[in-house]
């Protein structure tokens, strides 16, 4: 795979432009510009839609870019370097999806059922949208050189799968989690439904001549054309047995009788 590998360009560009798109929406947070719940995803109301949007560059300290900004580059790298004809299809789909089904969510405190008023952002979803595209498309497509990115996927990322779950079902928290478990979940939902949908798309999956148990060319056995190069006296035409001369015998055999 790595005799092979190629670098490609839009593997290293358009992780670093969502990075500095990120990271320049969080500066203009510190000068003011995106105040309270603005730009958030607000679920169920309409000034909440733009959320949708404008969300993935939000963030709320320090701690919460730096935390979303490795994995952003890191999955966005493998999406665009291997399954590069269907990336931008992937990742502004479940960026779309993913946002718009967060909204529809309805924000309910699971400990007690209330419902409360929340402003959701980050990049988070979009890193579970990746996440479980990228493992469960090599599964799905069970081709070696994707199924290699599911196994780095799944042991770098692999406990991105609590972050499903309410924080408040492992912690006893003294306040509402202020982690978006809907965001996860909803990232990873879309990330399986597209890994579903864009199986057949995209790079198709290379088969080998073992593959095929009843095809057979004797130019692809390298050992069997070796040999008839180094051999051609075990390969020349065998002198052919003449041919009975039938109507002949039976005049020859009439003359003697």
């Amino acid at each position: 795979m790595l005799k092979n590998f190629q670098l490609s360009p839009k593997a290293i560009f358009y992780p670093m432009l969502m990075l500095a798109a990120m990271w320049t929406g969080f500066f203009l947070q510190q000068f003011g510009l995106f105040r309270d719940c603005s730009g958030s995803i607000i679920p169920l109301t309409p000034e909440g839609l733009k959320g949708i949007f404008f969300s993935p560059f939000l963030h709320g300290n320090l701690e919460h870019i730096i935390g979303n900004s490795l994995p952003i580059v890191v999955l966005m790298f493998l999406l665009y370097q291997f399954y590069q004809p269907i990336a931008s299809k992937v990742f502004f789909t479940g960026w779309i999806a993913t946002g718009l089904l967060v909204w529809l969510l309805p924000p309910i405190d699971i400990m007690t059922g209330d419902f409360y008023y929340s402003c959701i952002i980050g990049a988070s979803g979009l890193v579970y949208v990746m996440a479980f595209f990228l493992f469960f498309s090599g599964v799905f497509r069970w081709d070696l050189k994707l199924l290699a990115v599911t196994l780095l996927v799944g042991m770098y990322y692999g406990g991105l799968v609590w972050g499903v779950f309410p924080e408040e079902l492992f912690y006893n928290l003294d306040a509402p989690s202020k982690i978006s478990w809907q965001s996860h979940l909803s990232g990873a939902v879309v990330g399986v439904i597209l890994a579903f949908i864009f199986k057949n798309s995209g790079e198709k999956k290379k088969k080998y001549i073992w593959e095929f148990p009843d095809y057979y060319n004797e130019k692809d056995d390298k050992l069997w054309m070796q040999y008839k190069e180094n051999h051609p006296e075990d390969f020349r035409e065998m002198p052919q047995k003449k041919k009975d001369a039938v109507w002949e015998l039976l005049d020859e055999l009439r003359k003697r009788s």
